[in-house]
């Protein structure tokens, strides 16, 4: 029998083999909403990096089309300012990282699945 692909991976490790811990919940983030950066099959952003946002991080974001600072109520969505916790996708905080404008990361709130993409050394050289 295989996996459901919208449950939660198994793992809830962070990037340092301990248990992960809630990124943020005000706003909610996380692939499930639920303050956590889990992923599964179905997220193909991989949504595992918990991040303190920067005001130069939402508008390196929106200048990549990612408009993360602007509310969406329909969404249920504030948006964010500087100084709150989410949860990025792996492959966006890499781009930023390349680009010089990676926000700071919390290693116990990042999914240790973070690793197959981001070198555990380039997040510790950004831990908040």
């Amino acid at each position: 029998m295989s996996a459901v692909i919208n449950e939660p991976s198994a793992s809830a490790i962070n990037v340092l083999g301990a248990p992960l811990v809630t990124c943020g919940c005000a706003p909610m983030t996380g692939w499930f909403r639920d303050g956590s950066c889990r992923t599964n099959g179905a997220d193909l952003g991989r949504h595992t990096v918990c991040c303190v946002v920067s005001e130069g991080f939402l508008a390196y974001s929106q200048a990549q089309g990612n408009d993360l600072s602007t509310p969406a109520p329909a969404y249920g969505f504030p948006g964010l300012k500087p100084g709150d916790h989410w949860c990025v996708c792996a492959t966006r905080w890499l781009q930023a990282y390349e680009d010089g404008m990676a926000p700071p990361v919390r290693l116990d709130a990042c999914e240790i699945s973070t690793l197959e993409v981001i070198p555990l050394d380039l997040l510790r050289a950004h831990a908040a």
